[in-house]
């Protein structure tokens, strides 16, 4: 089983000066890591590069809430693609009490513009309630598969798939949602949320997702799938972060994003944490793979 190490550095990234920083959605490209997140104070989605994964470039707004569309008073969540030499985004919107999943598109990955004036994804079914958000979207032989939490809009209940050939109309699996709380795992029992789904051709669709043992204190899991859909089966070695007692974490390990540095194998995880009011941005990391016989 991997044991992941929490970074001595923690938290890597925020503090009192730039306010909650959140959500993390990390790739890499050139050799560049690349965080996408959610700044909580700005009402804004900003990015932040670095070379090794613990020192981070200044904050840089890509795109900042529009109140006068109605349903963006704040954005955060989001996630970013590129596919070809064209950047794509998928956030959160947020206004009374509801949450949407909206589009964006950039040239150079820093500057953003809206495509559309309303979401591409909305809240339909009775098990989406008031919220879709957190998307995490892979674009795979000419179709975007995205995976998303649905549910209450302080913090989802369980995650959802759909599928779309333009990444802006979308069908919504028929079997949702998904990936729903398992009430016999401790760490999990009152909900799950907010994921990254990386598809590993050895393993399959491992999912790195946030499990609730209330609503107020959180950690993160891992579970695997052949085909992203169905047939999710848990990590044996459950939680991988967990909040430490008295530390900058201590209330919640939040929304992970993970990456499998290959030529090292070490696997690197960000997440938010959260203690009081404060939440800023930490990673753990863990050396070796996983092994699909470590999924039940």
């Amino acid at each position: 089983m991997l044991q992941f190490q929490k970074y001595p550095e923690n938290p890597i990234y925020g503090g009192p000066v730039t306010g909650t920083l959140f959500d993390v959605y990390v790739t890499r490209e050139n050799g560049t890591y690349r965080m996408d997140f959610s700044w909580r104070p700005k009402k804004a989605l900003a990015v932040a590069f670095s070379q090794d994964g613990l020192r981070w470039t200044e904050p840089q707004i890509t795109l900042a809430s529009e109140e006068i569309s109605g349903w963006e008073d704040d954005i955060n969540r989001n996630c970013v693609l590129k596919v070809g030499d064209r950047y794509q985004m998928w956030y959160t919107g947020q206004a009374r009490g509801y949450s949407f999943i909206g589009y964006a598109e950039s040239n150079d990955g820093l500057h953003f513009d809206r495509v559309l004036d309303e979401p591409v994804l909305i809240p339909e079914r009775q098990w989406e309630g008031m919220s879709v958000m957190n998307p995490c979207v892979l674009y795979e032989d000419g179709v975007y598969k995205m995976w998303y939490a649905a549910g209450e809009t302080y913090e989802p209940n369980v995650l959802a798939y759909g599928e779309s050939k333009d990444g802006i109309h979308w069908e919504k699996a028929k079997i949702n949602p998904i990936f729903v709380k398992n009430p016999n795992c401790e760490y999990e029992q009152d909900r799950v949320g907010g994921c990254q789904v990386i598809h590993d051709q050895q393993l399959g669709y491992l999912m790195f997702y946030i499990g609730y043992r209330d609503i107020d204190t959180a950690c993160i899991c891992a579970a695997l799938s052949t085909n992203g859909k169905t047939g999710w089966r848990r990590y044996q070695g459950n939680p991988l972060v967990v909040p430490s007692a008295g530390g900058w974490d201590a209330y919640a390990c939040y929304k992970p994003s993970a990456y499998y540095d290959r030529e090292n194998n070490i696997w690197h995880i960000w997440y938010n944490g959260r203690k009081g009011g404060e939440e800023y941005i930490g990673g753990a990391f863990a050396q070796g793979n996983f092994s699909p016989e470590d999924f039940k």
